[in-house]
């Protein structure tokens, strides 16, 4: 093992795997909701979903999870999924088809370094969406650290956007 190593600056995650109750109350969220194509399914019980082709960006299966109830709370595990879009307006734009379909909101933050939504999808895991503000206005301090923040995003403020 090496004692100064760097993981490589391109190294991305790459996707998720869920585990869920029911692989169709899934896709009416990821992919009927939030807009995911499906790009392959496995039977009945898996599916992997994807944004702009690539091969998948979340996994869904009921392999050891069917018809269970949501991980408590309280417990190690996932805290949320976060989904990044290319842009304010595309936030903006999955706020209003939330709004559309009255979906429940858990929470919106302005971190400072990025703009988020928070939901919970239909078995209970975190999911954020997000898109990052440009790189140069990201909060530093006087010594060049990052200062991230939680603060009010303003969600009208954002919508306006659509009409810009």
């Amino acid at each position: 093992m090496q004692d100064n190593y760097t993981i490589p600056a391109g190294t991305r995650i790459g996707h998720i795997h869920l585990k869920v109750s029911d692989l169709e109350k899934a896709l009416s969220f990821y992919h009927d909701l939030l807009g995911f194509e499906i790009t392959q399914r496995y039977g009945n019980s898996a599916v992997f979903v994807s944004a702009g082709g690539y091969h998948h960006h979340i996994g869904l299966n009921t392999w050891h999870s069917k018809n269970a109830g949501p991980a408590p709370a309280n417990s190690c595990g996932l805290y949320h999924t976060a989904i990044l879009y290319p842009a304010r307006k595309d936030l903006a734009a999955i706020l209003q088809r939330l709004i559309d379909a009255k979906y429940p909101l858990s929470g919106a933050s302005d971190h400072g370094v990025s703009e988020a939504i928070y939901l919970d999808d239909p078995d209970g895991n975190g999911v954020e969406l997000y898109w990052d503000k440009p790189k140069e206005q990201w909060p530093i301090d006087a010594e060049g650290n990052l200062e991230m923040v939680t603060e009010r995003l303003d969600l009208h403020e954002l919508l306006d956007t659509l009409n810009s």
